[in-house]
């Protein structure tokens, strides 16, 4: 079921299949992964937001049906207006305020502000409504419900994938990161490029033991750490998030850059131009060659003019 269901969210989000190897041996290539605990901590961020939003719900549910039950009791009562009004909406909004505002939480129990002062302030505003709204609201508070529980799968899925929709790959001569569901951002290194691999831990990293390893390539400058802290991407700025052997993946990535500068490689780019050798220019030692070589030519063309 859950990888019908992921399928499914992929086909619809246009999420791309798992990345290509970068450019490099076939067999130097190493994949990372997110630590588990990454998806633990994104797991609770989600269940807290789910548990704040559910009493939320249920917070305005109880206060809409005390609500009810005053308004109804008041209209009973003749304490309604027979239409709403300007005027009559005005006032309400008026004395709802002086009893939401009567003297704060320290003077609740004498002059009854706080909780009871809100709840009173809102009936004064609810008894200027017509009949027919509070069905209305009602069926927008069921909806809102349903709404609010068809949700939960799909928000848990989200947050899954964007654990696992993290690749990190690293080959003998570049590095691949692609991360995010609903916006994906892939980037590439070459070691050609690269000047500098830190590896970060925060207070909550340490006791998960996570770690991110931060590869800064040249043209970045100072502004790499900027950048991150408002969320915005860097083109000079590899980021493995959360990692659990964030050591491990610095020390690979420091050896196979020794030996790519070692081996004298450059950039994919400017092998190909230096690896097109120039056309050597005839000397005086190979006038010989020259002259055979126009013999050769010539007999070649009078047996093409013959046939």
């Amino acid at each position: 079921m859950y990888q019908r269901l992921t399928a499914l969210v992929l086909h619809w989000l246009r999420v791309p299949p798992e990345p290509h190897a970068p450019h490099g041996d076939p067999a130097s290539l190493r994949v990372f992964r997110a630590g588990r605990n990454f998806f633990k901590l994104k797991l609770f961020g989600w269940g807290f937001t789910q548990l704040v939003a559910f009493g939320g719900i249920v917070f305005w549910l109880s206060i809409f049906i005390d609500l009810e039950f005053e308004v109804s009791a008041r209209r009973r009562a003749g304490a309604a207006p027979a239409q709403l009004t300007v005027d009559s909406f005005a006032r309400s909004m008026e004395k709802a305020g002086r009893e939401v505002g009567a003297g704060g939480p320290h003077k609740q129990g004498r002059r009854g502000g706080g909780y009871s002062g809100f709840k009173r302030g809102l009936a004064e505003i609810a008894v200027q409504l017509p009949p027919w709204a509070f069905p209305v609201l009602w069926t927008l508070k069921i909806l809102g419900i349903l709404a609010y529980f068809a949700q939960l799968p799909f928000t848990y899925l989200i947050a899954r994938l964007d654990y696992e929709m993290r690749w990190y790959m690293v080959t003998d001569r570049s590095l691949r990161i692609r991360h995010g569901v609903w916006k994906i951002s892939e980037s590439t290194m070459s070691f050609a490029n690269i000047q500098q691999v830190v590896v970060s831990q925060g207070p909550l990293q340490r006791l998960l033991g996570l770690s991110d390893v931060k590869v800064q390539s040249a043209g970045g400058g100072g502004d790499a750490n900027k950048h991150e802290q408002h969320g915005h991407d860097d083109m000079h700025l590899g980021l493995f998030h959360s990692v659990t052997n964030g050591s491990e993946i610095r020390d690979l990535i420091l050896e196979r850059l020794r030996r790519f500068r070692e081996s004298g490689l450059g950039d994919p780019d400017e092998r190909f131009h230096t690896s097109i050798a120039p056309v050597p220019t005839a000397s005086a030692g190979s006038s010989e060659v020259l002259a055979a070589a126009r013999e050769l030519a010539a007999e070649a063309r009078a047996l093409r003019a013959s046939l």
